[in-house]
């Protein structure tokens, strides 16, 4: 699956379970950034 596709349904799924559990939020946000940043990354090394 491509990150052009990815990057939508995981932020769509982010969005509604930070609806459902508002603490979880930084959560949330650390693991986005941190798959993306390694997604980036190995991107970026093909």
């Amino acid at each position: 699956m491509s990150i052009m596709i990815l990057s939508p349904i995981v932020s769509l799924l982010c969005g509604i379970a930070i609806l459902v559990w508002p603490r979880l939020l930084s959560y949330i946000v650390a693991f986005y950034l941190i798959l993306f940043g390694v997604l980036g990354i190995l991107a970026q090394l093909q």
